[in-house]
């Protein structure tokens, strides 16, 4: 792989971690496109890692501010002051995204009968010359995303606004999670890391719609649970990387061009979303999820059909 096509994919991770498109479902099409499909996943990692850097400085303030929360609610819960039903925003939140990270660990039940565990499914379908699951997936991102914009609408009637209890002001939709929001969220969550396609903040920011959430906070949810979900990921497959036989085959200076590139588009794409939810634009992704998925449909069944690359020429290997 060259600097080249590193940051060419740090292009695509940077501008789809964020929004609702699907980061690992565009990753697998440029790959795909690309023909650099040998040796991606510890790469793939690392450019999630970049858009950690992304996130985590968007979110600096809210980051800090539950950092400090964290510890005055375990100094709470030691000396007998805490109290589920007095908790500030904060201390909900930190609480939500604890629950809301648990489903997560459905990822490392094995699978009977073979070796594998729910986890490695991922691996498989992202790895897959063949991306009918991610042109799949993409249509089902298209589907989720216009349920949102529904939801969203009815939030916004008179009906379903609440009171904002720091300002006094009406406000679409709950500004705070239930412990069935999270589960529910965190369930979308453990379906987008398996399917590539599935957009993790498209999925789980619509399902925060369904359940009555502001969008703007249930963006600002979904974006920080990925921090230590991400974190997870990169720990667990980096290790394996380092572990593996075959080591690292990437050059340092590839992997560095690429984190630094996705984070800075990131960064850029977490200012763009929150921008397209605020006035109502959502319907861009809408369209463009959907025909993505029907494109890509239909080469991979040309593809199927002829068992070589439409894009390389190279002849493909499974028909997964």
């Amino acid at each position: 792989m060259s600097i080249i096509d590193a940051v060419i994919q740090g292009i695509v991770q940077g501008l789809t971690e964020f929004l609702p498109v699907s980061s690992s479902g565009h990753l697998s099409i440029a790959q795909h496109i690309l023909g650099t499909t040998e040796d991606n996943l510890f790469f793939n990692v690392m450019l999630h890692v970049g858009t950690l850097v992304a996130v985590a400085a968007f979110y600096y303030k809210l980051i800090w501010s539950l950092i400090k929360e964290f510890f005055r609610m375990i100094k709470d819960i030691f000396t007998g002051k805490f109290k589920l039903s007095a908790m500030n925003y904060e201390r909900n939140l930190i609480v939500m995204l604890i629950i809301g990270l648990l489903p997560l660990f459905l990822l490392f039940i094995p699978i009977p009968g073979t070796d594998l565990k729910v986890k490695d499914i991922a691996d498989i379908l992202s790895a897959s010359p063949i991306l009918i699951v991610t042109a799949v997936s993409l249509l089902i991102t298209s589907v989720l995303l216009t349920i949102g914009i529904v939801c969203n609408r009815k939030n916004s009637s008179v009906k379903y606004k609440h009171l904002n209890k720091t300002n006094g002001n009406l406000t679409s939709g709950r500004e705070s999670y239930t412990p069935a929001d999270a589960i529910l969220v965190g369930l979308m969550q453990f379906a987008a890391a398996l399917f590539p396609g599935l957009s993790r903040s498209g999925s789980t920011l619509a399902v925060g719609e369904m359940r009555g959430i502001n969008k703007q906070k249930a963006l600002d949810y979904t974006f920080v649970l990925g921090i230590p979900s991400i974190l997870a990921a990169a720990l667990l497959e980096g290790v394996e990387a380092v572990e593996s036989p075959q080591g690292i085959s990437i050059a340092p200076a590839v992997i560095i061009a690429g984190m630094v590139v996705s984070a800075v588009v990131g960064y850029i794409s977490i200012v763009i979303f929150k921008w397209f939810l605020k006035t109502d634009k959502m319907l861009i992704f809408v369209i463009y999820t959907a025909i993505a998925g029907v494109a890509f449909i239909i080469i991979s069944i040309i593809e199927m059909h002829t068992g070589v690359n439409l894009f390389t020429g190279a002849a493909l290997n499974g028909i997964i």
